[in-house]
């Protein structure tokens, strides 16, 4: 049963977010980065930061505002339609 486990090696992690960096161990053998670290995470700082990766809030906000376009068009024609009727409510 001996060396069943992984080997435990020293490796330093880099937070992309922020520029700090790490020094720990892991069975990963070498240096990783990581997105997001508890130095620049907005549960741990108060501050809301978007991490937008690969244009995705972009295409959020985009998206959004085509169907914003499209609520504010359907109210803008039930307005045309409810000025359009008679006052008298005859047609």
């Amino acid at each position: 049963m001996k060396n069943i486990h992984p080997r435990y090696k020293p490796v330093v992690v880099s937070c992309v977010g922020c520029g700090t960096k790490y020094e720990t161990r892991s069975t990963r053998g070498k240096d990783f980065n990581i997105d997001v670290c508890s130095h620049c995470h907005p549960f741990f700082t108060g501050r809301q930061k978007f991490v937008d990766s690969a244009g995705r809030v972009e295409r959020f906000q985009k998206k959004f505002a085509a169907v914003q376009t499209k609520k504010d068009a359907k109210a803008a024609t039930k307005v045309e339609k409810t000025e359009a009727a008679p006052a008298d409510g005859k047609k």
